[in-house]
């Protein structure tokens, strides 16, 4: 008999949600058991079927066509129609991709630059005045590499206010909190405390930012980007 699948450790997400009340995150996964113990019939989501079809064509139209629209307008209108919380001020830059766009919630005067990588399929939320430089990779999850079917675990991502994410950098899900820096190309693997500046693979605390500095807007909207 195969053993149940990992889960993400609910205390984890509890943390996470009380950090930031605002993130969304999809129905649990749901599975039928084969009588052999196997997993079968595996939904990461378990949500109708109207709903999965909705956002994932809303996902491959964006993703395909909307992401190389030079226009901040009819980008956001579109994420915003199809279910994602964007605040007053944010931009989402050309080229980025996005994973389940209904559970994207991005605070005020944040920018995402080009050609990042939004993982929401477990929930992301990005408080206000968080700046993705590009390229910047955030993911919702991983897979238990442990259990024979090689099933997702998804874990959500919060990223706290004033939060900077430097160019190239990866992150796995985590909670990042609240001023922190993750310097280019850095791989986040675990939790980020307040006002901490990480680097390196794995990301590692090189230094402490002043909380004076936080009060600048990371509103950033160039035309046609």
């Amino acid at each position: 008999m195969s053993r149940p699948p990992a889960v993400t450790d609910p205390q984890i997400v509890a943390r996470k949600v009380a950090a930031a009340p605002g993130l969304r995150m999809p129905p649990p996964p749901k599975y039928d058991l084969r009588p052999d113990g196997r997993v079968d019939n595996y939904r990461m989501q378990d949500m109708g079927l109207l709903r999965k079809a909705r956002n994932r064509v809303g996902q491959l139209l964006y993703n395909m066509v909307v992401t190389y629209i030079p226009s901040h307008h009819v980008r956001l209108a579109y994420l915003r129609a199809f279910g994602a919380k964007i605040g007053k001020g944010s931009s989402v830059n050309r080229g980025t991709t996005i994973l389940d766009i209904e559970f994207l919630t991005i605070g005020d005067d944040c920018c995402v630059g080009a050609r990042c990588m939004l993982d929401a399929r477990a929930g992301l939320y990005l408080g206000d005045n968080v700046i993705l430089a590009s390229d910047v990779h955030m993911l919702g999850g991983g897979h238990d590499i442990n259990h024979p079917d090689f099933l997702p675990v998804p874990n959500p991502t919060v990223v706290e206010d004033y939060v900077w994410i430097a160019s190239r950098a990866m992150t796995l899900p985590c909670h990042i909190g609240r001023g922190a820096v993750v310097a280019a190309q850095a791989v986040v693997i675990k939790d980020v405390g307040e006002l901490e500046v990480v680097g390196g693979n794995p990301a590692k605390v090189i230094a402490k930012r002043d909380p004076e500095g936080l009060q600048y807007s990371g509103r950033f909207r160039a035309p046609f980007w």
